[in-house]
């Protein structure tokens, strides 16, 4: 059995307390002991890591994973790129995602049918690196909503498969289901950001919305949507949907109804598009009209999210990463944007990307804080990622990275280097 002994280390725990100077064992999959006065635990056997104050806390969690994304301009390219090809490109993603400090993945939707239960798969076994992962479906969207690129002369797949009805929708969820999808993803809304892109019109009727959540719940699995308009975020609520991503629009009705629900809901903003279209991208680049819905939906995410936070409604971090305008390992970009945007405290937004991250996975108990008996999933930051949440997007200030009680890096440079900082 591994054991690892972290000493000296500054501890964030994921708890929402302070940080705290304390020595941490971990053992087989596990951390055995935290203990706040040094010297305390037992270093027999147990490979000693010299932290001199660096930060140790919890693994990361996306809680709005595209895997099979491929940094694309255009949704057809996802269709258009065989499976082979794709699989190998998920591979990848996942492992930059470890790479990121991110041990934990929820899925928002996979861009082909098994892409996310394959790699899920194979991670658990063992076989390829990767974050913990819960796998999803491809995107359900209904004619001419978020994800139809079909035309009438010509048929392209993109991310999404179509269904129309609450028959089609029903039979779709279990097709995912039957593969070994961990939830479905139901596109409520289209899309407001796009050149032909209307307003995010609410186009998936509660019939439709109702058959995929009796279907996904009747088999204990889970059901994420995109929702930008206030009416879809209001659908979702009403019928049951687990995880709203967007929102940004939602008005009071439909807050009180997320409100209502918060104890069983979690949402996600999913910002990192929107940001990165308006500060990353040249303005000539982008139409007037549709820069102009890109501001106004940043603007209106950061309304929304202040009054979720005040209304204690779990948020996880995730932000669309896999597109060309956010690329994949970008992903620790969201707690600053958590921070900048929507009012959230760097540690709450922390608190969002390893805590709640934990509880939206189903983990909430053995995952997402420095506790004893909880999962060995944490991180060992050079600096203080409370004080600067920006360190975690340099994948040169993770020192060490901890899945399952095993490194999957450990940088002894770095820690030789601190050490000779710590003896002047």
């Amino acid at each position: 059995m591994t054991r690892i002994l972290f000493r000296n280390a500054m501890v964030w725990d994921g708890s929402g307390a302070p940080a705290f100077p304390a020595d941490v064992l971990t053992g087989g999959e596990r951390i055995r002991a935290v203990a706040r006065q040094p010297g305390q635990l037992e270093a027999a056997g147990a490979e000693i890591v010299e932290a001199n104050g660096m930060t140790l806390m919890p693994g990361m969690i996306e809680g709005h994973a595209h895997i099979s994304y491929i940094d694309s301009n255009v949704s057809t390219e996802l269709g258009d790129l065989p499976p082979e090809e794709h699989t190998l490109a998920a591979m990848k993603n996942a492992r930059l995602l470890l790479d990121r400090g991110f041990t934990g993945a929820y899925s928002a939707a996979s861009s082909k049918l098994r892409l996310d239960i394959v790699i899920r798969n194979a991670i658990d076994a063992g076989d390829i690196p990767g974050p913990r992962m819960r796998a999803c479906g491809p995107e359900i969207t209904v004619t001419g909503g978020l994800g139809d690129e079909r035309r009438a002369h010509q048929f392209r797949d993109s991310f999404a498969i179509v269904a129309d009805g609450p028959v089609e929708v029903m039979k779709l969820a279990r097709l995912c289901i039957r593969e070994g999808a961990d939830s479905i993803k139901l596109n409520i809304s289209g899309d407001d950001y796009t050149k032909r892109g209307a307003l995010p019109r609410t186009v998936m009727t509660e019939a439709e919305i109702r058959a995929g959540v009796e279907a996904a719940h009747d088999f204990g699995r889970l059901v994420n949507a995109h929702c930008r308009s206030a009416e879809s975020v209001k659908r979702a609520a009403r019928c049951g949907v687990d995880v709203i991503y967007h929102c940004e629009f939602a008005d009071e009705e439909a807050l009180d109804l997320l409100e209502s629900a918060k104890d069983r809901i979690f949402v996600g903003p999913a910002i990192g598009l929107l940001h990165n279209a308006i500060h990353d991208v040249p303005e000539s680049a982008i139409h007037p009209t549709i820069r102009r819905r890109l501001m106004d939906g940043l603007e209106a995410t950061g309304r929304t999210y202040r009054e979720i936070k005040k209304r204690g409604i779990r948020a996880v971090t995730g932000g669309d990463y896999g597109f060309a305008r956010t690329p994949q390992g970008q992903n620790a970009r969201d707690i600053e944007h958590f921070v900048n945007h929507m009012g959230y405290s760097p540690m709450e937004a922390l608190s969002c990307a390893t805590r709640y991250g934990a509880e939206l996975m189903g983990l909430g108990e053995e995952c997402g804080q420095v506790r004893e008996g909880f999962l060995a999933d944490l991180l060992l930051v050079e600096g203080d990622p409370v004080a600067d949440p920006r360190l975690l997007q340099d994948a040169g200030n993770l020192a060490g990275i901890v899945k399952g009680g095993e490194f999957h890096k450990l940088d002894r440079r770095a820690l030789e280097r601190r050490m000779a900082r710590a003896a002047e």
